[in-house]
């Protein structure tokens, strides 16, 4: 497996596999290719995009990570991070997360970040379980929604 920074050349594949998580009911936001580009590829305040890939060149996953301007739509303060994770539903429980994180990770840091928000659904088991084991805490929840933190000045990657 090989994570990278994502490129234009990724939006269709990664449209393609947000697309198998959204028909599974992993996920509710758009997932067309101007979708992905704007929010993921190429947003202005994203610090990073990685993919993850198998040596065939198969997308399993990716993790955007974005500077939290203020009055974003998550409530996260500014200057944080906000990161969003997918990994394919193939590519589950083989390390696709964690290998994706530690990049991150050395992204947020080298950005100055001070946490990393990550909001997701209540009743998202595999996310609420990844962002623990990655070392975030819950911090607040919302209508549905839990958001958790990972503070950059106190932990380190799992």
């Amino acid at each position: 497996m090989q994570i990278r920074q994502a490129v234009e050349e990724d939006v269709i594949g990664l449209s393609h596999l947000l697309g198998a998580l959204a028909a599974a009911g992993k996920r509710s936001l758009p997932y067309d290719e101007g979708f992905v580009r704007d929010r993921y590829v190429a947003h202005p305040d994203n610090i990073a995009c990685h993919v993850a890939v198998d040596d065939d060149g198969s997308l399993l996953g990716m993790q955007v990570l974005m500077r939290a301007a203020g009055g974003n739509a998550y409530g996260v303060p500014a200057g944080w991070g906000i990161i969003g994770t997918h990994v394919g539903l193939h590519a589950a429980r083989r390390g696709v997360g964690k290998a994706l994180f530690a990049r991150t990770h050395a992204a947020a840091q080298a950005a100055g970040l001070p946490k990393i928000d990550a909001t997701m659904g209540a009743d998202n088991p595999e996310a609420l379980g990844y962002y623990a084991a990655m070392g975030f805490q819950s911090y607040r929840s919302d209508a549905g929604t839990v958001s958790k933190a990972f503070d950059l000045n106190a932990a380190t990657p799992v």
